[in-house]
């Protein structure tokens, strides 16, 4: 409680109340810095936790599906097609016919070849006796028996030829459409083309990777920093939409030569198409893995910084400081950068909460662990999942 003369002197009476109010207004400010420091709470940050692992290092590449068998039906002899006898689009055996072609003309030099080796058996036959009474001459017989046999490959020819005026298909597969038709003139100059089976039950993807990627790979095997993965390899393959194809394929070779022209190496995979869901000609992108490396982590996209002078990430400290940590990356994964240096088993890595701090300038957090919002989507899927077997053990 404050109380004032008021028998003094007016300028000094204003004084006292000059200093009484700053007095009181100090108090004031000083009780409401300590009520603000009281009430102020360090801002809560997601975080996660680094744990060293080994990681596979993939290369996605891109390329086209193609039949792991594929025969072009083709006209070996001359002559008009008489018959289709397959169903266009439809599944064909080995060994079943597709075309006829009219043989009037193959069957007319057949039964010519066979009355030419008739005659020159019988001749060769009429020889041998006498040419072993030394009744004809020695080249007399040698001539006898050179036309026999001239007469039995002409037969053999002939019936050859009728023999492929019916076409028949050389694999199983898929056939598609007949590129002729009944009364179309084929063979006559070329092989025409009669129709394409193409066995998809598997189907090969060619790939390309570049040579300088190729590479670094096998510069860090043999610095130790990576083991290579031999070829058998299971990949994965990414249709255009994105999404992932349900069956695994398997990586066949890796070429060891660089193409002159392009720059680039060679690679091979199969892919199992049972259900006839892949189409020779489509465009996949395949992850390969090519090799593993050791005490590597994998941290989420979000929560790393690049830029020209580096990769950056802000990591919280026991005590609740944080600070910018840089990070060396050696490849994306998915939605994760590969990291391999800058972080040690235990740091808690900042993944959301920075923009709280930075308008609150705290300088202190408070790590929660963070969680992951993919998990959150996948949860109603996976309990709507879940709910029919719970309803049938209930039952």
């Amino acid at each position: 409680m404050y109380s004032f003369n008021t028998q003094a002197k007016p300028w000094r009476l204003r004084i006292a109340v000059l200093a009484t109010a700053a007095a009181l207004a100090a108090c004031g400010g000083k009780q409401d810095d300590a009520a603000g420091k009281a009430g102020q709470q360090a801002p809560v940050v997601s975080v996660i936790i680094a744990q060293p692992q080994t990681v596979t290092l993939t290369s996605e590449l891109s390329g086209r599906l193609q039949p792991i068998r594929e025969a072009q039906i083709r006209a070996r002899v001359a002559g008009v097609v008489q018959k289709r006898l397959f169903t266009e689009g439809g599944y064909v055996k080995a060994g079943q016919p597709l075309f006829k072609i009219d043989d009037a003309l193959y069957a007319a030099n057949l039964d010519s070849a066979k009355a030419n080796y008739a005659k020159a058996s019988a001749d060769l036959a009429r020889y041998r006796p006498l040419a072993a009474a030394n009744a004809i001459s020695k080249q007399e017989f040698d001539q006898a028996v050179a036309q026999e046999r001239l007469t039995r490959a002409a037969m053999k020819t002939a019936q050859i030829n009728v023999g492929y005026t019916n076409v028949y298909a050389p694999i199983s597969g898929r056939i598609g459409k007949a590129l002729v038709t009944e009364g179309a003139l084929v063979g006559q100059g070329d092989a025409t083309q009669l129709a394409l089976i193409q066995q998809t039950d598997t189907l090969y993807v060619d790939l390309n990777q570049t040579a300088l990627q190729a590479m670094k790979i096998r510069q860090a095997a043999a610095e130790g920093k990576l083991k290579v993965i031999d070829g058998g390899a299971e990949v994965t393959i990414l249709l255009d939409d994105g999404s992932e194809y349900p069956q695994k394929g398997r990586l066949l070779f890796t070429d060891m030569t660089v193409n002159e022209n392009t720059g680039q190496v060679s690679l091979r995979a199969e892919v199992p198409n049972g259900g006839n869901i892949l189409l020779p000609g489509m465009f996949v992108r395949v992850l390969i893995p090519q090799a593993q490396m050791d005490n590597a982590m994998l941290i989420p996209q979000q929560a790393v910084t690049r830029g020209s002078q580096g990769d950056t990430l802000m990591v919280a400290n026991a005590d609740g400081s944080f600070a910018p940590r840089p990070i060396t990356i050696a490849q994306g994964q998915g939605n994760n950068w590969v990291v391999t240096g800058g972080l040690r088993a235990g740091d808690q890595v900042i993944m959301d909460g920075l923009a709280a701090v930075q308008m609150t300038g705290a300088k202190k957090v408070k790590p929660e662990p963070w969680k992951n919002p993919a998990d959150k989507a996948a949860a109603p899927i996976q309990a709507a999942q879940e709910q029919p077997a719970s309803a049938a053990s209930a039952e």
